[in-house]
């Protein structure tokens, strides 16, 4: 475990995810009700050769949620897993064509208070990675540095009147992430890049994303 990874983007960077995420005992929750959705966190190469993370910003032209900012995902599809269910919503959101291959692990289960049951798939787009939004559901793509993830004031926990549960913030991009987004950026950065066990599921949304 360490507060001081390795950031810089290359092999040692993907090798050290890999092996922090299969030492990962992962959560899985029953899905009774619930609605099953995937989505893809993608390890890509930002400036200075350091390593990133795909965010985007979801459409305005998008019926929920518009204009949120949002990883790659949406609902499984009938006889999908999470893994292929990511890989082909990474395809139709920022036209990056991945294989199974380049999964390099899953994070816990979380279920929203909207009635879904999200796994994060963190998957290695290397260095070429280029992407492309599809105006109907994207409206911009970020690559967030991993140095952001970091920062002294993150991440930020808050109460609400409405839960007994801390609601988690990451401030990212001159935004503040919410959850479920947020929930899967710090698992990440706690699982995937400092090695601890660390676990989200507990962790609020705002009210305005209960519906």
């Amino acid at each position: 475990m360490t507060d001081n990874p390795d950031l810089n983007f290359g092999p040692s960077l993907k090798t050290m995810i890999a092996a922090n995420l299969t030492g990962l005992d992962r959560m899985q929750h029953d899905d009774a009700g619930l609605k099953r959705a995937a989505v893809a966190f993608v390890v890509v190469e930002g400036e200075r050769d350091e390593g990133a993370f795909v965010l985007t910003r979801r459409s305005s032209r998008l019926k929920r949620h518009k204009g949120q900012w949002a990883l790659p995902g949406g609902r499984l599809d009938p006889g999908e897993t999470p893994v292929i269910a990511a890989l082909r919503e990474l395809s139709e959101e920022v036209e990056l064509e991945l294989t199974a291959d380049s999964v390099l692990g899953l994070l816990d289960d979380y279920p929203t208070r909207s009635g879904y049951l999200i796994t994060p798939v963190v998957v290695w787009a290397g260095k070429a990675a280029t992407m492309t939004p599809n105006p109907d559901e994207v409206e911009t793509i970020h690559r967030i540095a991993f140095r952001d993830l970091f920062r002294p004031d993150s991440p930020e926990f808050v109460t609400i009147p409405e839960s007994d549960r801390p609601v988690i913030r990451m401030p990212i991009a001159g935004s503040k992430i919410h959850a479920p987004t947020a929930a899967f950026i710090y698992q990440f950065r706690e699982v995937g890049l400092c090695g601890r066990a660390t676990r989200v599921a507990h962790l609020e949304q705002p009210v305005f994303a209960w519906r």
